[in-house]
């Protein structure tokens, strides 16, 4: 169950899994890309880890077994 990243792309945004060298899907919106790897994330019980145009992790959304679910 790879983790699925929102990565900049030339023709816009893209999904791909962890370790994947190709993109599962390119978006021209980053928010159809993060639409996109949530539902693969939510079938394949994965992290949603979306970066920025420079590359930088900006969130993570876990869809799996978390190790360090929130408290409260």
């Amino acid at each position: 169950m790879p983790n699925q990243h929102v990565v900049p792309h030339d023709k816009g945004w893209a999904v791909k899994g962890e370790g994947n060298t190709r993109a599962t899907r390119v978006t021209d919106t980053k928010r159809e890309a993060i639409d996109a790897a949530r539902k693969i994330a939510k079938n394949q019980g994965a992290e949603l880890v979306v970066h920025d145009r420079e590359g930088t992790i900006r969130t993570k959304d876990s869809h799996g077994h978390d190790p360090y679910p929130p408290k409260g």
